[in-house]
């Protein structure tokens, strides 16, 4: 599918359909050609405008244009009400083959519009059926979107837009996939094709190279599983002098039977493939900073591993030993993904980087807190998280500042050992925090935890029911600030 930018007004364009976007009691200043027939269908349909809302209209009488679609854009016009709006106008328009959108730009910004609508056209398009013996035939027919009244130089947004999509879009792909397919040997091979095709670094530690770093943490959450663990770490060197360097460490657990602690009826165990949405956003960010190749070094790492049942299964009451000499009481196999994290941060921070990222499905206890369209962040930089916001905010992705409260890390603390993997109840979604930050020690750090919106039970905005790809666009945003 083509989409480019033009400068015609809508009255020069030809084709199938017109998407026209609509503020909440706004008239919608259009040429006459066309004005007097909205008007008439608006009133007709009663149409209000709210957000993601559409009327779609087949008209008579002009041999030029054979339906009109309106779109809400809400009360506010912004970036994400655009992606939002491209999301629905995409869906309703994909049986025709040449669509013309007119949005209003946001803050006489016509590159990030066009960058919002890109995003939100294309991945209101995406359906996986990759799975399905028959797939329903619900494949776009759209072949060309024109994005009415942009200048020709906001191309190079749309390009930038479709580069962040294609990492959206393998986040979402891993997640969704099962777990018999999204191995810890999968990863690693998916991050040797990214390698491979966009001129990255790689270097895959096998399970005598983690023992030989002393990863305790992380092979103890694996060691029951009859499939090997995989350390990827993937980097992308700039050719340019790098103005920062960073890590971003993904939790990547590929399946996650909670252990001995096993995961009970009714604890969603037949969801446990998406416990590695943090490594699977990860790999996406990578694909995309490999196509767009910043003036800033970026180092991405997955832990890899699944968490089984059988007789070398970690018990409760064991004492792991992590790479940087700390120990840890298990207290509970079910928070494992601390365990995997713990290593791959201070391998991360042994790289020497300006800031360390890690992003994991980390606890339930965050979804209970926040929601699930929201996930949490904890850091030790205020400037940092600070930075994440305002990725975040910018890519529609939602985040929201939670507490590093040291008082808490009193409960994770163990009588035979330096920590316990948990906490009490309460605030346990702080208690994980506090007790990844004992991995770091001085390195600007921030740790996202996305168990809510990594994936969506049903259709909304930009995201199809599913996996989402969050927060592949948040990632990219931030390590472009930073360029």
């Amino acid at each position: 599918m083509q989409i480019k930018a033009t400068a015609k007004l809508e009255q020069d364009w030809t084709g199938d359909a017109l998407a026209i976007g609509m503020l909440e009691n706004s008239q919608v200043q259009l040429d006459p050609k066309y004005d007097d027939l909205v008007s008439e269908i608006i009133a007709e349909n009663k149409f209000e405008a709210k957000a993601g809302s559409t009327l779609s209209s087949r008209i008579a009488g002009l041999k030029d244009l054979k339906k009109i679609i309106l779109v809400g854009l809400g009360k506010e016009l912004t970036l994400d009400s655009l992606r939002n709006a491209a999301a629905s106008i995409a869906r309703e328009a994909k049986k025709n083959k040449a669509l013309a959108i007119v949005l209003p730009a946001v803050q006489n910004d016509p590159s990030k519009s066009a960058q919002a609508i890109t995003e939100g056209m294309l991945l209101g398009l995406y359906q996986d059926e990759r799975f399905k013996s028959d797939p329903e035939k619900k494949e776009a027919q759209l072949e060309k979107v024109e994005l009415i009244g942009l200048p020709d130089d906001t191309n190079s947004a749309i390009e930038l837009a479709q580069s962040i999509v294609s990492g959206v879009i393998l986040a979402k792909e891993l997640v969704a996939a099962p777990a018999n397919v999204v191995t810890p040997l999968e990863m690693a091979q998916t991050a040797e094709r990214i390698a491979q095709e966009y001129g990255l670094e790689i270097k895959i530690l096998e399970e005598q190279d983690c023992k030989d770093l002393s990863m305790g943490a992380f092979l103890g959450v694996g060691q029951a599983s009859n499939l090997p663990p995989k350390f990827i770490h993937l980097s992308y060197i700039p050719t340019k002098k790098a103005n920062k360097k960073v890590a971003i460490v993904g939790k990547s657990l590929t399946f996650d039977s909670g252990g001995l602690n096993i995961k009970g009826q009714g604890s969603g165990i037949e969801t446990m493939k998406m416990d590695m949405g943090g490594g699977a956003a990860t790999l996406g960010a990578a694909k995309v900073i490999g196509q767009l190749k910043p003036a800033i070094e970026v180092h991405f790492i997955c832990a890899a591993t699944e968490n089984m049942i059988s007789g070398h299964a970690m018990h409760p009451g064991d004492i792991l030993t992590a790479s940087n000499g700390k120990t840890i009481e298990i207290i509970n196999t079910d928070a494992e993904g601390r365990l995997t994290l713990a290593d791959a941060l201070v391998y991360a921070e042994k790289l020497e980087v300006d800031y360390i990222v890690d992003l994991a499905t980390l606890t339930g206890a965050c979804v209970i807190a926040l929601g699930d369209d929201i996930a949490g962040l904890w850091s030790t930089d205020e400037d940092l998280s600070r930075q994440l916001q305002q990725a975040a905010s910018e890519a529609g992705e939602k985040i929201w500042a939670m507490p590093l409260e040291n008082k808490y890390a009193e409960s994770i603390k163990s009588p035979i050992a330096d920590l316990k993997n948990v906490g009490p109840r309460a605030g346990g979604s702080i208690t994980a925090a506090l007790f990844l930050k004992e991995f770091v020690k001085e390195t600007p750090w921030a740790h996202l935890d996305i168990a809510g919106p990594v994936w969506a039970d049903k259709t909304s905005g930009i995201n199809n029911a599913g996996a989402t790809g969050f927060p592949v666009r948040t990632l990219v945003n931030w390590i472009l600030s930073l360029a």
